[in-house]
């Protein structure tokens, strides 16, 4: 296979993921949406041809969510590693660039990240050593290499609205010409449920309300 989807997602834990979702949906609604996102994201991956996916998790790799996940057709399940996000993310990407000539790394954020988009930024990296998926808020919903990149998140304040500029500044400062992506929408805001589609919302509803959410599941 050509290409390496890897998908970051934290383990559900109501009250520790959706953080800023809380007061709009509650801890369980939250992290219910959560798990509806991170499903929503491993199934378009899953959809990209020639392409292997795996996860990168923080927290407990085996939660039953990640189960399902595998049981999907995910590769493997991997634990995250590093002292922050950036520090995170080189180290997926190096360790995918070992088995594999280009490589997606995605949150699971972003409801927009369909197949057609993840092939582009394919198609993207066969001109660009760097893809990058613009988010609304500042930052990015998808970064792409086809080398090792560590130096792309170099100072990089995560959580700001800054976090695309300073990794564009990073990329001109080490040569390396990016390929933008149109800009998607990340969900983690009141104001972004706007955009989240009805159907993921209407899961998440219907997660509360059954057996598989977020307390129940855990292991």
């Amino acid at each position: 296979m050509s290409a390496l989807l890897i998908q970051f997602a934290r383990a559900p834990q109501p009250g520790a993921v959706k953080t800023r979702l809380i007061p709009s949906l509650g801890a369980e609604g939250a992290c219910n949406l959560h798990q509806a996102l991170v499903r929503h994201t491993c199934q378009q991956l899953l959809q990209v041809p020639q392409a292997r996916v795996q996860l990168w998790v923080a927290g407990d790799t085996g939660h039953a969510l990640f189960t399902d996940c595998l049981a999907a057709g995910v590769e493997s399940v991997h634990a995250q590693r590093g002292a922050d996000l950036g520090a995170r993310m080189a180290a997926a990407l190096r360790e995918g660039l070992a088995s594999a000539p280009r490589v997606l790394l995605v949150g699971s954020d972003c409801p927009g990240l369909d197949p057609a988009f993840l092939g582009q930024a394919l198609a993207r990296l066969e001109d660009c050593p760097v893809v990058l998926g613009p988010a609304r808020d500042g930052g990015y919903v998808l970064v792409g290499s086809r080398q090792p990149v560590d130096a792309l998140f170099d100072g990089v304040p995560w959580g700001s609205g800054r976090v695309l500029a300073r990794s564009l500044i990073n990329a001109r400062e080490a040569g390396w010409e990016v390929g933008l992506l149109p800009e998607r929408v990340d969900i983690d805001r009141p104001e972004d449920l706007l955009h989240c589609p009805s159907q993921l919302l209407r899961q998440a509803e219907m997660t509360s309300r059954g057996t598989a959410d977020c307390s129940t599941r855990e292991r």
